[in-house]
């Protein structure tokens, strides 16, 4: 028993060891910067990073303790730069748990931006539309979420300086940043609605009986992400917010299309929406 709790107590070690390399490395890359505000971006929307003024382009290989990027769609670059006065950084591609990463290398790059001075962060995605109103191309932006990927980001890997072992997901998404988000799409005349997301682990399309079982749990969208960054987030205080993108209706429903291509495709049309909406809501902050 005594050698086990040594090997975890290690394990966490090295863990915050790894964030806060990454931490330092991104400092010494970019000197002086400390993110005010930060963007994931999700499948497809590559194009969509706002407009920077003294951009650092940090590729993910090139940070220690940072997974890899396996998925079409996702560059795999850090961002750093400034807009609207404030300090940005866009994570350009996310790390998923269907790609084999653990959930703590997944949540490695947000807890590194927070040692940072991160306060602030959206998490962006392609998603399933499980309601027919809202259609391919369309916005939703998160009230809540249910996790049916099968693991919790926060299991086995818990340090005080993190936050409490229990966080309050009350409030996952910020309601105040959120109405935010809706109004500059209704302003920018961009289709957008409120939503739950259901997160499943991937990376196989869902059943119709999945999708109707996760209807009835309440679920507006379902995708493959968001959650294993928003939970850490939480727990670490930032104020968090959820802006997803329909890429295809759910399995099931009329015009049911599962293609990652067509995910990519759509997304390079709605990048230019989203990257207005971005550059929007940081002069918003």
């Amino acid at each position: 028993m005594f050698h086990v709790v040594e090997s975890h107590i290690m394990k966490i070690n090295l863990y915050i060891g790894a964030i806060r390399k990454a931490a330092a490395f991104i400092k010494k890359r970019a000197p002086g910067f400390t993110p005010d505000v930060g963007f994931v971006l999700g499948s497809g929307l590559a194009k969509a990073v706002p407009p920077l003024e003294k951009s650092v382009m940090i590729p993910y290989r090139d940070i220690p303790g940072f997974p890899r990027t396996t998925v079409p769609g996702h560059e795999g670059k850090l961002i750093l730069g400034r807009s609207a006065g404030r300090s940005v950084a866009v994570m350009q591609g996310r790390f998923h748990y269907y790609e084999g990463h653990a959930m703590e290398s997944i949540a490695l790059p947000v807890r590194a931006l927070e040692y940072m001075g991160l306060k602030t962060m959206i998490v962006t995605a392609a998603v399933g539309s499980m309601r027919e109103k809202v259609k391919p191309g369309h916005f939703t932006v998160l009230t809540d979420h249910i996790n049916l990927m099968g693991r919790n980001p926060l299991r086995a890997f818990h340090e005080e300086e993190f936050g409490t072992m229990f966080p309050d997901m009350t409030q996952a998404y910020d309601p105040r940043l959120s109405k935010a988000i809706l109004a500059i799409c209704k302003k920018r005349k961009v289709p957008a609605h409120s939503g739950v997301y259901v997160a499943v682990g991937g990376p196989s399309y869902e059943t119709p009986a999945e999708i109707r079982a996760f209807r009835a749990l309440g679920g507006d969208v379902v995708g493959m992400s968001v959650v294993p960054e928003v939970v850490p987030a939480r727990q670490m205080g930032l104020t968090t917010a959820g802006l997803v993108w329909t890429s295809n209706m759910a399995a099931g429903l009329p015009g049911a299309i599962q293609n990652h291509g067509d995910v990519l495709a759509l997304g390079a049309r709605v990048s230019d929406d989203l990257r207005g909406v971005l550059s929007d809501l940081i002069k918003a902050l």
